[in-house]
């Protein structure tokens, strides 16, 4: 390890040799020391942006020496090489005496990799959250990961919820939280802190994929550029559709609590009352329940949740199968019933 990279993380005025690393550091401190909680998981893939997440953690936890951080990193088996990358990432990490712990996955994966495996992951890192009674799990999402949700939202059709892409910080479940510092930096950034603190990093071939919607995403972003749709634009379009989105979540509880009503395991919904309100609510109210009525991490897409909502606006009974629930619109309700 060369003297340069054990002043980074070692020194009591952090990264004080880059200008650049310190001014993200000092903004890293800042979020996280408004957090009252002792410990964190973080979570750590070996690309860029989670090393220089774990990078970051080391820092702060070398000032503050109350803050534990456990660093994970799961192994999902998918590539031909990837015990071999798992055990590049501990080593990498052990030179700035971050421990790191490698998680094996035992399920395979077959089908819509991305997804299943992000799920997967997410279970696991929640088990690890719960066995050592951790309440936060920090994640290295940046700027560019925001505009990549952002556009693929957008080619899904989403409404002003899903437009408004992710949220510093979310709910994993009902007492796990996903923190994510780096929303406001971009990739570049995070590249720059990896290599000048372990001087290395693992590349994710399935980010050139093209199999996989965000890879395709990706190559669009200079295409866009050239025609004058830069990155910050589209940062301030999510930033004010999030803006749009908590005025509407107000309105939306207020509703929620109206016209949803549970009662054992069946959900019913005030069907005249549901279909006087605009789309969009429409929209999130069906949506939280078949999330909630299915644990689901996400409500179905909105192309299909309007689907749903054209078939059971009906005089009829009709029946509809949607998220893994079983959709029933009878007289003046629609039942929704996790299906069997």
């Amino acid at each position: 390890m060369s003297k340069k990279n054990s002043i980074v993380l070692n020194h009591k005025n952090c990264f004080s040799r880059s200008e650049q690393i310190l001014k993200i550091f000092l903004n890293f401190k800042a979020k996280l020391l408004k957090i009252k909680t002792n410990k964190f998981l973080v979570a750590v893939s070996g690309g860029p942006d989670s090393l220089a997440l774990a990078a970051m953690c080391k820092a702060f936890e070398s000032i503050y020496k109350k803050k534990k951080f456990y660093y994970i990193h799961i192994n999902h088996g998918l590539r031909k090489n990837s015990l071999i990358e798992s055990k590049k990432v501990k080593k990498i990490l052990k030179k700035q005496q971050i421990l790191l712990k490698v998680i094996e996955n035992k399920k395979k994966i077959t089908n819509n990799i991305q997804h299943n495996a992000r799920k997967i992951r997410y279970s696991i890192l929640n088990n690890e959250c719960k066995k050592r009674k951790i309440k936060f799990i920090l994640t290295g999402h940046h700027k560019d990961d925001q505009i990549e949700t952002f556009l693929i939202r957008l080619s899904r059709g989403s409404g002003v919820q899903g437009l408004s892409a992710m949220n510093t910080i979310s709910f994993l479940d009902k007492k796990i939280k996903i923190f994510r510092p780096f929303l406001s930096e971009s990739k570049n950034r995070l590249v720059f802190i990896s290599k000048e603190v372990f001087g290395t990093y693992i590349k994710d071939p399935s980010n050139n994929n093209k199999k996989f919607l965000r890879s395709n995403i990706r190559k669009l972003l200079p295409i866009l550029k050239k025609y004058g749709i830069n990155d910050d634009q589209i940062i301030k379009s999510i930033n004010n559709l999030k803006s749009s989105s908590k005025t509407i979540n107000i309105y939306f509880k207020e509703v929620f609590k109206k016209i949803v009503k549970q009662k054992g395991k069946r959900v019913s919904i005030n069907k005249k009352d549901l279909f006087s309100l605009n789309e969009e609510i429409q929209l999130r109210i069906l949506g939280f329940v078949i999330q909630s009525s299915n644990k689901l991490d996400y409500p179905p897409r909105s192309k299909k949740i309007l689907t749903a909502l054209k078939h059971l606006n009906s005089s009829k009974e009709t029946i509809h199968q949607l998220g893994g629930c079983t959709l029933t619109s009878r007289d003046n309700s629609i039942y929704v019933e996790k299906s069997l």
